[in-house]
């Protein structure tokens, strides 16, 4: 588990250095064949969403309906260029483990991803989700314009009232502007539908976000 002030407590690990070249993420989406890289059609809007092993989110996000264009999974909000999972794990990139979401807002309101993110995890955990420990698998939500930056921060306050009239504390989740993006390597990509038994550590609290998102 890494270490950083004001969190665990201690002193902030040594950051690996960057990598020159990223990782093969693969050219195509596993279960829709649409490809993962940009430029992507005209009116989508993007979202990176961290909640925890992003195995399991990535599958929540492909199959939240039509709307969805595409999802692939990869590291965002720390140091280190080009960083592979092994180097994600070691907790010295500072990255989180998240979701690329690809979405036609005209169809699938951001709204509905926000309720989606919120009721799929448990946001109070800090830096971890369940048995997976670590600042790579915290809650984060990151916006890629000031409306999403707007709309998220007020479902936190919203959903935070709702886990605190359940005996929940405070939310944890970091909600910010959209840092450098970078895929996971191919195998990561869609890795519950390419091993359907594979592991799954994500888990809700059993607490509904409020319709309208609004605090």
């Amino acid at each position: 588990m890494a270490l950083y002030p004001g969190i665990f407590g201690g002193a902030a690990p040594t950051p690996l250095p960057d990598r020159t070249t990223p990782v093969f993420h693969g050219e195509r989406h596993f279960v829709t064949g649409r490809p993962l890289d940009p430029p992507f059609p005209p009116g989508m809007q993007t979202v990176l969403f961290g909640m925890g092993c992003f195995w399991g989110a990535e599958r929540k996000f492909w199959q939240a309906g039509e709307g969805v264009h595409v999802t692939a999974v990869g590291y965002a909000g720390g140091t280190t260029r080009n960083p592979t999972y092994a180097d994600v794990c070691t907790g010295r990139t500072g990255h989180a483990e998240v979701v690329l979401v690809v979405y036609d807002p005209l169809v699938m309101p951001f709204e509905r991803l926000l309720k989606l993110f919120w009721e799929s995890h448990d946001p109070t955990q800090g830096m971890r989700q369940g048995n997976d420990v670590g600042t790579q698998y915290r809650s984060a939500v990151f916006a890629s314009s000031p409306g999403q930056l707007s709309a998220a921060e007020a479902s936190r306050g919203a959903f935070q009232a709702a886990l605190s009239d359940r005996g929940y504390g405070a939310i944890t989740t970091e909600i910010g502007p959209t840092p450098p993006f970078y895929y996971a390597e191919e195998g990561h990509q869609q890795y519950l539908a390419k091993n359907p038994d594979g592991y799954c550590g994500l888990g809700g609290t059993g607490v509904a976000c409020p319709v309208g998102l609004r605090a």
